[in-house]
């Protein structure tokens, strides 16, 4: 009789990592959400989880990504720059992304309160100066986010941010090859996947051209 736990090696029973949560590819934010966001985040003066949150839009990077930039990354020069490179944890790859104006100055702001230089990570951690954020809690950042906006946190993870700037992109110009550079995929297939799209997508756009 199936109980709902597994058994390890040594007999005992174990609770599955996923009992009890929803598990698949987390949605994009909505963009009344994401200004929604930054709304609250700048009425508290959340200096660092502003410039945290509007990076992790524009550069579409992985978690592993996001919390392990350097100052020297997006602000060689101690200002933050238009476009930034990377090299990928996951693939080894470099990416490149844009940095919008309100990030920009977002992340210089944060700069100016903190004084961090080139040399230290970007978003440093609660293990000192010279440890970033982890990933586990970037991730508890984005559930406080999303939540203080009305929405589920079960339903949300910090893949929501980075497909958010990438599905609008794809909805407004049906260019999966460009997603698929923003996004570092090597393979088409894997930003289909996902960007979840379908049938149905590919005819909305289709039938938005006359011939």
């Amino acid at each position: 009789m199936s109980t709902g736990q597994s058994v390890n090696a040594s007999g005992a029973s174990r609770r599955p990592w996923n009992k009890g949560k929803l598990v698949g590819p987390k949605p994009p934010l909505q963009p009344k959400h994401v200004w929604a966001i930054r709304t609250r985040l700048q009425l508290q003066r959340r200096t660092r989880d502003l410039a945290l949150f509007n990076l992790a839009i524009d550069s579409k990077l992985r978690g592993c990504d996001v919390v392990a930039l350097k100052v020297e990354d997006v602000a060689p020069h101690g200002y933050a720059v238009e476009r930034a490179t990377v090299r990928q944890r996951k693939t080894g790859r470099p990416v490149r992304f844009e940095i919008t104006e309100q990030t920009r100055q977002s992340v210089d702001e944060y700069l100016r309160v903190t004084q961090r230089k080139p040399g230290y990570f970007l978003f440093g951690g609660r293990r000192g100066e010279e440890r970033s954020l982890t990933t586990r809690q970037y991730a508890r950042l984005v559930s406080t986010w999303v939540a203080m906006v009305g929405l589920d946190a079960s339903l949300f993870g910090t893949h929501s941010l980075r497909r958010t700037k990438a599905t609008l992109i794809y909805r407004k110009t049906g260019n999966l090859r460009a997603v698929q550079l923003l996004l570092g995929h090597t393979k088409i297939e894997s930003t289909v996947r996902y960007l979840g799209v379908e049938v149905d997508d590919a005819l909305a756009i289709s039938e938005q051209v006359d011939i």
